[in-house]
């Protein structure tokens, strides 16, 4: 299949209804931090782009939203074509300069920091990560507080960063600045809103 065939299949069959499906799992999901809102594979992106990343792409990426893609997604021609046509979001130069960065390798993702932190008047303009993860539970247990959950949550997401949760804690007092977390996994969405508190958990 080539690459102009690869761009323009895949993408949502109804896209209206697909579109808010998926965007309402997001929020839902940012609404509620720890838990899993499932998803159906709405997308079909080239790989590595995931069935479930990319149709979070598809669902908040238009015209106005700067997207970066980390460098295992920027290498295939066919991703960037996929995401092109299917969301007309231009490519970000540099991961500042990006409303929303795809991560397909979290453990080998750049420091928080380095993404958009938004501004004290305009927190909104800060980064959105959507971190492709195998599952929830193979992972370092991760302990959840703040708002949108009544006690605690725990997850053990794959494959992230081996200093997370000290970037966490800093991203938290950059509040109300800082980065927002979408984990996309095989069976759906969990987010880690900036409010989010992480604790390490003893395994």
């Amino acid at each position: 299949m080539d690459i102009a065939t690869q761009a323009i299949e895949g993408g949502f069959a109804d896209p209206v209804f697909n579109a808010q499906t998926v965007f309402r799992a997001v929020m839902d999901a940012m609404a509620r931090p720890g838990t899993l809102q499932p998803l159906p594979a709405f997308a079909r992106p080239p790989a590595p782009l995931s069935a479930t990343a990319g149709a979070i792409a598809l669902a908040l990426c238009d015209n106005d939203t700067p997207l970066w893609l980390d460098p295992v997604l920027q290498a295939p021609a066919a991703v960037k074509s996929w995401l092109g046509f299917h969301t007309g979001a231009p490519l970000a130069n540099t991961p500042a300069d990006a409303h929303f960065a795809l991560i397909a390798t979290p453990a080998e993702m750049m420091a928080l920091d380095g993404f958009s932190q938004g501004t004290q008047d305009y927190p909104d303009r800060s980064t959105t990560l959507i971190l492709q993860v195998g599952d929830l539970v193979s992972g370092a247990p991760l302990l959840l507080e703040g708002p949108g959950i009544e006690r605690t949550a725990s997850i053990a997401p794959a494959q992230m960063p081996r200093h997370f949760v000290e970037q966490w804690k800093q991203n938290n007092q950059r509040f109300p600045r800082g980065v927002d977390i979408v984990l996309a996994t095989p069976d759906g969405v969990t987010c880690l809103p900036r409010t989010t508190r992480i604790k390490t958990m003893e395994a």
